[in-house]
């Protein structure tokens, strides 16, 4: 039933965009921006020299599993060099409240500075935090035809903590589109709260179970460490590609610098693949994004295991809800095939698929061993030309799991 689904998703889109064929270069498509709605017919005609910076402060309501309905806002500001072939260059902050009683502080860097010689790329959170924790390796949901009466509610054990994030990477240019730099990794893990441990009654959690056997504290840890970063990045526009690709590849190692701490590294490798798939409309891409994240040496603490949906983005993973999958190790892929609705570009639409797997050493679980599958699409409203800024509604199904979201700025 997935692959059917898959299947008629793309054969349905693909029909409505080759039907716009004709409309690709039809001079009455004016491209047109969601503020360009409430202006004067006769401006949106006239030329205006290309803006070289954007900002936008938009409301957050939503929902997921893993906070339930949530309210707040994100800024964010996206500028550019005074030179044409300046990169654009972003920087968002974003504060939410959840009706679990969560807030979520988010502030995300990604700028190319001083003749984009400098690339700087950060990810800072601050969370009080709840979540359900389901055990390690993707094989937690069974396979098709083993799965009668798998209920997926029935493994979560919930848990509050608050969690800071600090990483920062700062990269040089050394050739074209090629950058090597280091970065700085901190991540801590506090105000602990298993909600199912019972010690006195011997019912022990996954994340008991898993600190008290590799020597971490059960209620608060710190992970700190040093990275080795290499960038390539060719794509023509860092905020919504249409062309080109990205590979990251981070080697982190993390000394053993107090209590409750063990020495391990860390290697996490990201690669996305831009194709434009008409000469006339480069609203028709076919992206393809995968990222993998490897404990090359020593132990981690449960929390700070490689999880789904704990990208840069948090996006990762669309249809299942954040966390659900951990591992020692864990790889994703996803494509994405994006495509115009409206002649004007202010309407486009995206169907995408992805797929997770996740080891877990202790039952020898290794990695492709369970593969999880998750199929969607969204809706994008043009609210910026100059920086092609999307806001992004999408609906995705994994097994047992669906989610909504909405962001502004593309997936990946």
């Amino acid at each position: 039933m997935f692959w059917k689904t898959i299947t008629l998703f793309f054969l349905f889109f693909s029909i409505n965009t080759f039907s716009q064929s004709n409309n690709d270069t039809n001079p009455k498509c004016v491209v047109k921006s969601l503020p360009e709605i409430f202006k004067k017919k006769d401006s949106i005609l006239t030329l205006k020299p290309i803006k070289d910076s954007f900002f936008l402060v938009i409301p957050i309501i939503g929902s997921s599993p893993a906070t339930g309905f949530i309210y707040g806002a994100v800024a964010q500001y996206t500028f550019k060099g005074k030179r044409t072939e300046d990169r654009y260059s972003s920087f968002n902050i974003g504060a939410t409240y959840t009706t679990n009683e969560q807030l979520l502080v988010n502030v995300k860097n990604t700028l190319l500075l001083n003749q984009d010689k400098i690339y700087f790329n950060g990810d800072w959170r601050y969370y009080i935090f709840s979540q359900d924790n389901y055990g390690l390796g993707s094989d937690i949901i069974p396979s098709p035809g083993n799965d009668s009466g798998f209920v997926l509610e029935a493994l979560a054990q919930p848990m509050d903590y608050d969690y800071l994030k600090f990483h920062q990477t700062v990269s040089f240019r050394v050739a074209s589109d090629f950058y090597i730099g280091g970065g700085v990794h901190i991540d801590g893990y506090t105000n602990i709260s298993d909600k199912q441990l019972d010690l006195s009654n011997n019912v022990l959690t996954e994340h008991y179970k898993y600190n008290q056997k590799y020597g971490f504290s059960v209620n608060e840890y710190y992970i700190n460490g040093l990275s080795l970063n290499l960038v390539f990045d060719s794509r023509d526009n860092q905020v919504n590609a249409n062309n080109g690709w990205y590979g990251n590849i981070n080697f982190r190692t993390n000394p053993a610098l107090g209590q409750n701490q063990s020495s391990s590294s860390m290697l996490f490798t990201e690669f996305k693949y831009y194709i434009p798939l008409s000469k006339t409309n480069l609203q028709h891409v076919l992206g393809f994004w995968t990222y993998g994240q490897f404990l090359t040496h020593g132990d981690l603490p449960y929390l700070n295991l490689p999880a789904l949906g704990w990208d840069k983005t948090s996006r990762g993973g669309r249809g299942y809800i954040q966390g659900l999958i951990r591992g020692q190790n864990l790889a994703y892929i996803e494509t994405e095939y994006r495509f115009p609705i409206s002649c004007n570009q202010l309407i486009s639409g995206a169907v995408f698929a992805n797929f997770t797997t996740a080891s877990d050493k202790d039952r020898q679980v290794k990695l492709f061993d369970a593969i999880q599958p998750a199929v969607g699409l969204g809706l994008r409203i043009l609210i910026d030309k100059a920086t092609r800024t999307n806001l992004v509604l999408n609906q995705a199904w994994g097994r047992r799991s669906k989610a909504f979201y909405l962001n502004a700025g593309e997936t990946f």
